[in-house]
């Protein structure tokens, strides 16, 4: 697998600003902090595509990056976390109506990817995010991050508690690590099966 090309497409602030393309999309979306910008650089194999910051809330617009990998040409889309991050309620508003107004308005998008820290409990919001990508008919996949934080028994004890607690509603999930890369060709596999 030969990443061939990775850079910057567009950044908009607002859903009114959202670009003219006719490549497949794939979405990263998730808390603040879990992990979308590291996981997307090291999916592409670089090491500041997508800024990486450890201050909750730094991606405050939608970020495109054109890849190129293989033979197969897409955009990766960069998606304000929620959650936690100092900002004000108007501005935390705003970057929901841009984020929905995205997963919902786009043709392109062929799906959408639920980051969550594996250290971290699934909250209502990935439980209520999932049904509303679910209502939408928006493929999802959830990518657990950060694995590498814990020791393999008690990563596992982490996936099986995190599984009974999704339910049969959960979309397909994998683990992932920006730091080792395990994971990383798995998630590619899974992405190139829904373009």
């Amino acid at each position: 697998m030969k990443v061939r090309r990775a850079e910057l497409f567009i950044s908009c602030p607002q859903a009114s600003a959202l670009p003219e393309s006719n490549l497949p999309e794939v979405a990263f979306l998730g808390r603040s902090n879990v992990g979308k910008s590291s996981l997307l650089n090291a999916l592409v194999q670089r090491k500041q595509l997508a800024r990486t910051s450890s201050t909750p809330g730094k991606t405050r617009m939608i970020h495109f990056f054109q890849v190129e990998i293989d033979a197969t040409k897409l955009l990766l889309v960069d998606l304000p976390g929620y959650g936690f991050a100092r900002v004000s309620k108007r501005e935390r508003e705003s970057w929901r109506r841009l984020v929905e107004g995205y997963l919902e308005n786009r043709p392109q998008l062929r799906a959408a990817i639920l980051l969550q820290d594996l250290r971290r409990d699934v909250s209502e919001d990935e439980t209520l995010l999932l049904e509303w990508l679910a209502e939408r008919e928006v493929p999802s996949l959830l990518v657990l991050t950060k694995i590498d934080k814990l020791k393999p028994m008690r990563r596992k004890d982490r996936i099986r508690v995190m599984l009974e607690g999704l339910g049969e509603s959960s979309p397909p999930m994998l683990a992932t690590s920006s730091q080792t890369k395990q994971g990383l060709p798995e998630l590619w596999r899974a992405i190139r099966e829904r373009l």
